[in-house]
């Protein structure tokens, strides 16, 4: 797996599982009625921030992370992230390595810590993986999150000193 800094020409293949994955409403506190457009100025976030894919030893993208200061000004040292994994490629470690190859962008840019704003508690996979790399519970707004089918649920803050 390779992971490197995304291109306009991967939009075309991001915009699939990105759109997917928004709809299904269950992970990301993002409108379900995403457009392109909107999805593309939401997800490829400009520089100094960073959009990555992890592709195969085909080309073919297997996920994306972004990447970016949580905060300007004065809260511009904590860095945050977001990552989608096609859901086709699951399983297969491609989430464990755009978050390890974003706290080693974070490390090197000067962040002081990452951190995750809104983790769905249900949403075990991801929570499991980020605290295996370190990352805790900081807080959960009950019932900060509408699900689709489980209806209201937490919303984790995760944090991680770098």
């Amino acid at each position: 797996m390779l992971i490197r800094n995304a291109t306009t020409d991967d939009w075309p293949a991001i915009w699939p599982f990105l759109h997917q994955i928004v709809a299904a409403g269950e992970t990301f506190p993002y409108p379900l009625d995403l457009d392109e457009d909107q999805g593309r100025a939401m997800w490829m976030v400009p520089d100094p921030g960073r959009t990555v894919v992890a592709t195969d030893d085909t080309g073919a993208v297997l996920g994306t992370a972004n990447m970016y200061a949580n905060r300007s000004g004065n809260g511009s040292h904590i860095a945050s992230a977001s990552y989608m994994v096609d859901p086709d490629h699951q399983g297969r470690g491609v989430g464990r390595a755009l978050c390890e190859d974003s706290l080693t962008w974070a490390r090197a840019a000067g962040f002081r810590a990452m951190v995750f704003n809104a983790v769905v508690e249900t949403n075990l996979h991801a929570v499991r993986l980020y605290e295996s790399l370190g990352f805790t519970v900081l807080g959960t707004v009950p019932e900060g999150f509408r699900h689709p089918e489980k209806g209201y649920v937490g919303l984790h803050m995760m944090h991680r000193p770098l």
